[in-house]
């Protein structure tokens, strides 16, 4: 027996704790994970929320609706009420209707579903980080394509990731993500690009509208002929529910169903089931939000124009812009001694020198202009 308790000198230590170390799998260990900001400042414009709260009425009906849940059972499996709602909102049938929390967990279950080892998703560089996070975490390879000079898809490029992607197996890429508005770059797709992609693809193509309600179109309008379209929504923006974390998909039933069968049971709570029924009667009110961002987005960038960067065109709640002759990593950090708060996206693919501002409210849009003035003074 060897001098620390073991039976020959090759034996497994513990560690002095008594716990035995164990390691995640390896491509586990080398993600960063996704981070974003979260920083107690005067105005906070780098996560694209809505700067207006919900609605005072929706607020005290979901209080109501909160207080009618049995708390004590739990909530609908299949979440009935609000993909009923949903399909109605959109002209579809219930089961063509997925809900979670999130539409980042949205895309986890299509890549859980549709991904795994041995397939590959592909990405438009830059574009929103999530798709490709994701990817890996199911232990899907990621195919990386690059935007053309407006940082939209190109044509060209499409077939070339389509081709290198298909070099790993017959049908892939699997998933072909189109994030429409981009995000981080706001712009959305063209109607024909998003067709092509359609027509080229060999997979289930995920049309991302996070930022839909700004968007001068949706890919919706192309569900009923093609049956390998996902469109995915979120309650985070211009819903103004960030806080509950509520996604959906709108897809043909097979693939709402793939996706259910590597759904957790009762993975949607009774509290956000209730709250996205009562949000979609809300749709006036949020049709006027949106139209009132619209507006102020477009006064500011009108602003930023005046000054020294360079302003890209956005279809979405926020604005990509790049520093002129100033470091954009010195320029966000003079933003937050002045309490406030952007994204900084210049270490993402051809975004350097780029920062995002997300478009808040009029008073919080000034704010950050003048703060912008000073730093980059």
């Amino acid at each position: 027996m060897s001098a620390g308790g073991g039976v020959g000198g090759d034996a497994p230590r513990r560690e002095r704790t008594g716990r035995r170390r164990i390691t995640p799998r390896a491509d586990v260990a080398l993600m960063s994970g996704y981070h974003s900001p979260q920083i107690d400042v005067a105005v906070r414009l780098n996560t694209n929320e809505a700067p207006e709260p919900p609605p005072a009425q929706f607020v005290r009906e979901l209080e109501a609706a909160i207080a009618s849940i049995d708390l004590n059972r739990y909530p609908d499996r299949d979440a009935r009420a609000l993909r009923e709602a949903l399909a109605a909102e959109h002209a579809v049938d219930a089961e063509q209707v997925y809900c979670a929390n999130g539409s980042n967990e949205v895309l986890q279950s299509l890549l859980l579903a549709y991904g795994g080892p041995g397939r590959c998703a592909a990405v438009f560089e830059p574009t929103y980080a999530l798709h490709s996070h994701i990817a890996r975490v199911t232990g899907t390879d990621v195919v990386e394509g690059e935007r053309d000079d407006d940082l939209l898809i190109d044509e060209r490029e499409l077939a070339r990731v389509l081709t290198a992607a298909g070099r790993a197996g017959e049908s892939n890429p699997v998933v072909t993500f189109v994030c429409s508005p981009n995000n981080p770059t706001g712009r959305a797709e063209p109607r024909d690009t998003v067709e092509r992609v359609l027509a080229a693809a060999p997979g289930i193509v995920v049309v991302d509208e996070a930022y839909a309600q700004f968007s001068p179109w949706s890919a919706s309008e192309l569900l009923a002929d093609n049956p390998h379209l996902v469109v995915v929504r979120t309650f985070s923006k211009t819903w103004s529910l960030a806080a509950l974390r509520l996604g959906y998909a709108i897809a043909d039933a097979e693939v709402v169903d793939a996706m259910w069968r590597v759904t957790l049971p009762y993975h949607l709570d009774a509290v956000k089931q209730a709250a996205g029924v009562l949000a979609l009667r809300h749709g006036g009110a949020v049709r006027e939000r949106a139209a009132r961002l619209t507006e102020e987005r477009g006064r500011l960038s009108a602003a930023l124009r005046t000054m020294a960067v360079e302003v890209y065109p956005s279809d979405a709640n926020f604005i990509l812009f790049r520093t002129t002759g100033r470091d954009a990593r010195e320029v966000w950090r003079s933003l937050l001694k002045q309490s406030v708060l952007v994204r900084d996206v210049s270490a993402w693919p051809r975004l350097d020198g780029c920062l995002r501002v997300t478009v808040g409210t009029r008073a919080e849009n000034d704010e950050f202009l003048g703060a912008l003035a000073v730093a980059l003074a």
